[in-house]
């Protein structure tokens, strides 16, 4: 690989593990205020009878609130395991050569001590 597609898979690694990870930041935000502000018991005048676990307690929301939140959790977990992968990948193959001032033949570990 070239060192412009060693940058811009880095740079996509990142792009995508910052974003994932800011959303589950916000869903858990969100699981929380739910936690504290939902009702405890079904609540049919207003449409809260979906349940969802938070925490070992059970709340009722509505059905557009358990689907925006889901929709939220699982894609940033997607986006965020995506952006692992291919960090991971970056590192497992270019870990020791990528680092700027480090030559091919240069091991971790091999260089001279000052």
């Amino acid at each position: 690989m070239t060192v412009a597609q060693l940058s811009r898979l880095r740079r996509l690694s990142l792009w995508l593990l910052l974003p994932g990870l800011a959303g589950l930041i916000v869903s858990a935000m969100i699981s929380t205020y739910y936690l504290e502000t939902l009702p405890k018991w079904p609540v049919p005048e207003e449409s809260r009878t979906t349940p969802r676990e938070i925490r070992g307690s059970i709340v009722y929301q509505t059905v557009a609130e358990d689907r925006t939140l889901s929709v939220m959790e699982y894609s940033s977990i997607g986006v965020f395991v995506i952006g692992l992968s291919l960090g991971l990948v970056f590192l497992d193959r270019f870990g020791g050569s990528a680092r700027p001032g480090s030559t091919e033949e240069e091991k971790p570990g091999t260089a001279a001590l000052s």
